[in-house]
């Protein structure tokens, strides 16, 4: 499916945006691009591909720049993606109703959104980081492992909200970890694509959108690491999730309603 250049140029700049704000704050941006290709897309499989793709370009370059600066402790994290890899996997690979995605992926983004902006509110920077036992890793991982496969997210959109109100360490290793977390249920997810054969490139207007969200990505990931205006990043980014997922849910909760 092609597009006319002006409607490629608003969607590449958005794309940008949403890959900027994300990235800030440890994200890919995947809610956001599967509510904006909505507007342009046709096919539900391609708009899926599309958003895992996106979200894999995003956090392969904020997890290079969180290693290279010391805020990537890989052994912490192999609890949470021993995990949630199969799960991701699995959720992927099945076949959901359109409108039984949407309204799945709506709850999860409002309900995440609000916990978010909550968060990002009462955040404090002088706090006591807990001890959780291991099984604590190993369940978070699989249970959000398969809510992003089945969604078609990373899900360090889930993740994080939950690691911030647990105290589980300093908001910017969660962040590192929350991309990490989104790389690696990335690929399982477009693996879980391949295997259900849904799997479906929005050619060539994808390599457009790559190279934007790569862009954004590197900017929005050195705004975090550089600690200016994380709050207000935050901020923002809580209240554009949470306009995506009610936009999602009332146009397919609409439509649901009208034609069911």
């Amino acid at each position: 499916m092609s597009l006319a250049s002006g409607d490629f140029i608003l969607l590449t700049l958005a794309f940008f945006v949403v890959a900027t704000l994300y990235s800030a704050v440890g994200f890919g941006g995947g809610s956001s691009y599967l509510a904006i290709l909505t507007l342009v897309l046709t096919s539900f499989f391609a708009i899926r591909t599309t958003a895992l793709l996106c979200n894999l370009t995003v956090v392969t370059g904020s997890c290079y720049l969180y290693y290279k600066n010391g805020h990537l402790p890989l052994k912490k994290f192999i609890p949470f993606v021993v995990t949630s890899i199969p799960m991701a996997f699995l959720g992927a690979s099945f076949r959901l109703k359109e409108q039984v995605f949407f309204i799945l992926l709506a709850l999860a983004l409002i309900v995440s959104a609000i916990a978010l902006i909550y968060q990002t509110l009462s955040l404090r920077s002088n706090f006591n980081v807990k001890e959780y036992p291991n099984y604590v890793s190993y369940l978070l991982g699989a249970g959000i492992g398969l809510l992003s496969g089945l969604v078609g997210i990373g899900g360090g959109i889930f993740l994080a909200p939950v690691l911030n109100h647990m105290k589980w360490d300093k908001p910017i290793v969660i962040a590192s970890l929350a991309s990490f977390f989104i790389l690696v249920n990335s690929i399982s997810g477009i693996g879980g694509l391949f295997v259900s054969d849904s799997f479906e490139i929005f050619w060539p207007e994808i390599l457009g959108l790559l190279f934007a969200v790569l862009m954004g990505g590197q900017l929005g990931v050195r705004l975090s690491i550089g600690k200016l205006s994380a709050k207000r990043i935050r901020m923002l980014t809580g209240f554009l999730v949470l306009f995506v997922g009610i936009r999602v849910l009332l146009k397919n909760g609409l439509e649901i309603n009208l034609f069911s």
